[in-house]
């Protein structure tokens, strides 16, 4: 019998034994194909969920403004003539309208 020479036998004695190993190869393999290229990867889960929150922060926002809204029609609704004198400055025939305006809320609308 002759023996083989392989040329590439110096070269694989040098890689470590556990990454010549077939079932941690197929392991690392496994993540990887895991965590980098399968259709549901790390990374999109991770946008995924990133995009979840702030959907779920959106929506208490809005349930919480249209609490506030809902009051606001029920006001108006019921005080149309309160409205009317505030937003629109009516008044009656005989009436002086005064507008007075607060600094502080004058600063903070700019």
């Amino acid at each position: 019998m002759a023996i083989r020479n392989n040329p590439f036998r110096p070269i694989i004695k040098k890689i470590p034994a556990p990454f010549r190993n077939k079932y941690f190869l197929t392991i690392v393999l496994f993540l990887a194909w895991m965590i980098f290229f399968d259709k549901h990867d790390m990374l999109t889960n991770f946008k995924l969920s990133q995009t979840q929150k702030t959907l779920e922060e959106d929506l208490s926002f809005y349930k919480k403004n249209i609490k506030e809204i809902k009051a606001d029609r029920l006001d108006l609704e019921q005080n149309k003539e309160k409205f009317a004198r505030e937003n629109y400055y009516m008044q009656k025939s005989d009436e002086d309208v005064f507008i007075i305006v607060d600094e502080s809320e004058k600063s903070q609308q700019k």
